[in-house]
C-alpha cells in the first residue's frame, strides 16, 4: 500500500500552512456553529483535494500564497457539500461517527453548511483572480446539478452507464478537475499545462467515485458505513448497473422488481449485492476504475519530471488502492 505521507512530502510546508488557514476559516463566535463544525472537523477526512491542488501547483511551477488560499476554499466547498449531502440523503453517520444532522437537526446542518459555503466564496474572492472565482462559481453550480441528477437517477431507478457517468462527472470528477486546474493557475502555468492538470483531475475523480461506489458492495469497517447503503437509498451504481445490463431478462427480473418497487429489505439488499458480484459487476467496475487511473497517469506524465509529479502519479495509485 502506498504511504500517503510519502505523497505529501513535496508540499509539506504548504500543507502545514493550509491546515492553519483551514482551522481559522472554520472559526465562529457563534457557539452552535462551533459545536456543529466540531462534529465534521475531526471526522477523519484525508484532505485529498487540497493535497491534489498543492501538488499540481508545485508540479506546474511552484506553490504560491494563492495556491494555499485556494486549497482552503476548495476544502471548505467540499465540507459544505458533504454537510448538505447528509441532509438530502438523511445520512446519520459519516466515517463511523454521527453526522451533523444526526447530532443537531436538519435546520442547523443546512445553515452551518451555508456558513461554510459562504466562507469558501469569501476566500475565493480574496485571491483577486476573476478566473478562479469564475471556475469555483461554475463548479458550485455543476455540483448542485450532479446531486440533483443523482436524485433523478434514483427516482428513475434504472439508468444507463452514460447517465451514471454524467452524474459522476458533475458530482465528483469536476471537483477534482478544478482542484488540479486551480493548482496550475495559481502556479502561473500556461494554458496547455492547465488543461493537462484539469484532465488529470477529471480522470482521477472518475476513478475516485468508482472506488467509493465499490465500497458499497462490501462490509468494510474502515469506511464507517455498512455495505448496501447506496442500494438502500435507491442508487444503482456501476457494479449493479453492469450486472443488470449484461444479464438476460429472466435472470434479472426479480432484481429489477426489487429496484422498481424500492423493496430494499436486508435480504433483498444482500441479494442485489450478491447478484452484482456473481455477474461480473465488481470486476467490470474495477476495470473501468483502473482505466481512468491509467489515463490520469498518462496525462500528468506530460508535465516536467519532479518530485511533485511523482507524487501525482503515486496519488492516482493511492486513490484506487485506498480502503477509506
Amino acid at each position: 500500500m502506498i504511504n500517503k505521507r510519502d505523497i505529501e512530502r513535496p508540499v509539506d510546508e504548504a500543507l502545514a500552512q493550509f491546515r492553519g488557514e483551514y482551522a481559522e476559516a472554520l472559526h465562529s463566535d457563534v457557539r452552535t456553529i462551533r459545536a456543529a463544525i466540531e462534529t465534521v472537523y475531526h471526522s477523519g477526512g484525508k484532505h485529498v483535494r487540497p493535497l491534489l491542488l498543492l501538488l499540481t501547483a508545485q508540479a506546474a511551477g511552484g506553490v504560491r500564497p494563492d495556491s494555499v488560499h485556494s486549497a482552503v476554499f476548495i476544502e471548505l466547498l467540499h465540507m459544505a457539500s458533504l454537510i448538505h449531502d447528509d441532509v438530502v440523503d438523511d445520512t446519520r453517520q459519516r466515517r463511523g461517527k454521527p453526522s451533523m444532522n444526526a447530532v443537531f437537526d436538519n435546520r442547523i446542518a443546512v445553515l452551518v453548511g451555508d456558513f461554510v459555503l459562504s466562507e469558501a466564496l469569501i476566500r475565493a474572492a480574496r485571491t483577486g483572480s476573476a478566473m478562479i472565482v469564475s471556475i469555483i462559481s461554475t463548479l458550485s453550480r455543476q455540483m448542485a446539478e450532479g446531486e440533483i441528477k443523482q436524485l433523478e437517477n434514483a427516482r428513475e431507478q434504472l439508468l444507463t452507464e452514460e447517465d451514471y457517468f454524467i452524474a459522476v462527472e458533475k458530482k465528483t470528477a469536476m471537483l477534482l478537475a478544478v482542484c488540479a486546474e486551480i493548482g496550475a493557475v495559481t502556479a502561473g502555468a500556461d494554458a496547455d499545462v492547465q488543461a493537462h492538470c484539469r484532465e488529470y483531475g477529471r480522470l482521477l475523480g472518475c476513478s475516485f467515485q468508482i472506488r467509493d461506489d465499490l465500497f458499497d458492495y462490501f462490509d468494510l469497517p474502515t469506511t464507517g458505513k455498512p455495505g448496501g447503503n447506496d442500494i438502500r437509498e435507491g442508487k444503482v451504481t456501476l457494479p449493479l448497473l453492469y450486472a443488470l445490463s449484461s444479464t438476460d431478462e429472466a435472470k434479472k427480473a426479480p432484481f429489477l422488481s426489487m429496484i422498481r418497487e424500492q423493496n430494499f429489505t436486508p435480504e433483498n439488499v444482500a441479494a442485489l449485492i450478491r447478484f452484482a458480484k456473481e455477474h461480473g459487476g465488481i470486476a467490470y467496475a474495477e476495470q473501468r476504475m483502473n482505466e481512468y487511473r491509467d489515463r490520469a497517469k498518462e496525462v500528468i506524465s506530460k508535465l516536467p519530471d519532479s518530485p511533485a509529479r511523482e507524487s501525482l502519479l503515486a496519488l492516482a495509485d493511492y486513490i484506487v488502492g485506498r480502503n477509506v
